[in-house]
């Protein structure tokens, strides 16, 4: 009699496991496209890219957080070879956000096993806005750090020239450059397709994300000149970064 109760607790422990599993896989994550579903969505509306760590093994995926926006999501694809314009191939990763130059800025990082497509998506104005998808290659393509290719004229101090150099990789397509000062605090943000800026002509900035006109630089400040060479596909070509001092 003991035993057939021993055997019969066992059954029941066994039968909720079952269904325990059963209900997990039931409740999957669903993919982007499902997620979507019902949502206001505006494709190619997050500013995103992702480069390769310059000291250790992850890939940081960058992003422009509007004010305003939350719910701030990452999703990726199996692998390299799924069809980067289909989003049920993309599926959620609940990943922290970190911020980048004292929150201007945000970041996911990712460890990868092999290379994919990524996309980031936040809300913002009751819509989900999705950015373009980002191919990782971390494996083919990692990120250079080469500070030594940032040359800075500065015959006008307040306003310095940056002009640059490609590294090994010279398919990109578009230029980000950042100004912040001595604390990380973010000052301006610009795009070109030239391999020029000077803080703060505009004539050739495609695309301007500071909020309003920077102030002036200040004489005897330490300064930080952040680039991002970007290539058509979202991936951080060359990551480069120098310090200087407006005399």
């Amino acid at each position: 009699m003991r035993n057939t109760n021993r055997n019969s607790l066992v059954y029941i422990l066994l039968g909720l496991v079952l269904v325990s599993c059963s209900t997990d896989m039931d409740n999957g994550e669903s993919n982007l496209q499902e997620s979507l579903n019902g949502d206001s969505v505006v494709l190619d509306n997050v500013i995103a890219c992702a480069a390769s760590n310059e000291n250790d093994d992850m890939v940081s995926v960058f992003f422009y957080p509007r004010a305003g926006a939350t719910n701030f999501r990452y999703f990726e694809t199996e692998n390299a070879t799924a069809d980067k314009n289909d989003f049920s191939n993309y599926y959620e990763l609940h990943l922290a956000v970190a911020d980048v130059f004292n929150r201007y800025l945000a970041k996911f990082e990712v460890a990868f096993m092999e290379e994919k497509w990524v996309v980031v998506t936040f809300d913002e104005a009751g819509k989900t806005h999705v950015s373009n998808p980002i191919r990782i290659k971390h494996e083919t393509k990692p990120t250079e750090y080469l500070p030594e290719n940032i040359r800075i004229e500065s015959e006008m101090p307040q306003m310095p020239q940056f002009t640059w150099g490609d590294g090994a990789y010279t398919d990109s397509a578009i230029y980000f450059q950042v100004i912040s000062n001595a604390d990380r605090d973010f000052i301006s943000g610009t795009y070109t397709y030239e391999k020029l800026f000077q803080f703060y002509e505009l004539e050739n900035v495609v695309l301007n994300i500071a909020k309003g006109t920077p102030s002036a630089l200040k004489e005897n400040s330490s300064y930080n000149f952040t680039l991002l060479a970007v290539s058509e596909d979202n991936w951080v070509n060359q990551f480069s970064e120098v310090s200087f001092i407006v005399n």
